[in-house]
């Protein structure tokens, strides 16, 4: 298997050489993170702003709940807006993202995924991007803050961290010695819930179990568990062997859950997190599948990302690769309970921004 650029010694089960090497690094890193928080004063936004981030860096799982989050949302009678960096992209922003029109190259690939649920602000300067979705004049809004746990120009009205249910935070260190963006009690000092999103596989309700037994032992915040399901009809996966291929911050967590529905994975390819497919990968990856007979299968976050600019022509082998992959939709979805739990949180958090505007706007 290919291997992505995630030090797999940050999720070893031993207090390794490597780790603790990086020790004075990471010591630099955390107090720059707590430096930041202490110093900047954050602008406060005139819509309420729902941040979902993580504690750790790579992926746990933000995107699906950023969707579902606009669901909840949209019951409460509100009109979701994303706000984003647009890792990976060339845009600084603010920029309304143009389905159809932008590229991964030009917003990275979050934002196209989230476009197709509802409108996207890319900034860079979160403040900034938070400023132009108020001048649109929607007095409905509530922003979606897709990541941004860690930034603090932006005020909050309610923060969520997804924790990988299989995986946690690792070895419990800062960057570069561990996979945490900060010292954890400093992050979990700004949450207001944690999402574990429990990974498919037979051990994964065990695991997801555990993790949250711990969480819940260090903050009185609600945590709620998640379960990665696909969406739509899956009986395809089972129709031929599939090549499957990721460039996520957890591919695992996707090769897992396409064997738990029944898909004979014939190979798992990986590439860096945010990876730009170029000609020779696609090239690749198209001769390998057809060699072995294989469907190619892929995230929806690495399928936006295939995509071609308009008046490109069939987009070389980049856009063949697109044509002949086929990506798995997927949701989070709560227990019953735990999904009102989340929903009345949400409205409350809503509605104590109205409360404070008001006030603001008596005094």
């Amino acid at each position: 298997m290919w291997r992505h650029d995630e030090p797999g010694w940050w999720y070893g089960p031993n207090d390794g050489l490597m780790s603790r090497l990086l020790i004075p690094a990471a010591s630099i890193w955390a107090r720059i993170a707590e430096r930041r928080w202490a110093t900047t004063l954050p602008f406060r936004a005139e819509r309420p702003v729902i941040c979902i981030g993580n504690f750790t860096a790579g992926g746990t799982g933000k995107t699906p709940l950023a969707l579902e989050m606009a669901g909840i949302v949209e019951r409460l009678g509100r009109s979701p807006v994303y706000l984003t960096r647009g890792y990976g992209g060339r845009l600084k922003g603010p920029h309304w993202i143009v389905p159809g029109k932008d590229t991964a190259t030009d917003t990275g690939d979050e934002p196209l995924l989230l476009a197709r649920r509802a409108p996207v602000m890319l900034a860079q300067n979160r403040a900034a991007g938070a400023r132009t979705i108020a001048a649109a004049g929607r007095t409905d809004h509530v922003i979606i803050m897709d990541d941004g746990l860690q930034n603090p120009a932006l005020a909050k009205d309610f923060v969520i961290a997804v924790v990988d249910g299989r995986r946690g935070v690792g070895n419990g260190r800062v960057i570069p010695a561990g996979p945490l963006r900060a010292p954890l009690p400093a992050q979990l000092a700004r949450v207001d819930a944690i999402v574990v999103n429990q990974s498919a596989g037979p051990e994964a309700e065990s695991m997801a179990k555990a993790i949250t037994t711990r969480f819940k032992s260090l903050l009185s915040a609600p945590v709620f568990v998640a379960r990665t399901m696909p969406t739509g009809e899956t009986g395809w996966l089972q129709e031929k062997p599939v090549l499957a291929y990721a460039a996520i911050g957890s591919p695992e967590r996707f090769f897992r859950t396409l064997r738990s529905l029944g898909a004979k994975v014939e190979r798992e390819v990986t590439f860096p997190d945010h990876h730009p497919f170029t000609e020779a990968d696609a090239k690749s990856l198209l001769q390998t599948a057809r060699a072995a007979g294989a469907q190619l299968v892929t995230t929806e976050k690495d399928w936006v990302r295939l995509t071609v600019r308009a008046g490109g022509g069939d987009g070389g082998a980049v856009g063949q690769l697109k044509a002949a992959s086929r990506p798995l939709p997927i949701t989070l979805v709560f227990d019953a309970p735990d999904a009102m739990r989340l929903e009345t949180l949400i409205a409350s958090a809503i509605a104590r921004h109205a409360a404070v505007a008001s006030s603001s706007r008596a005094n």
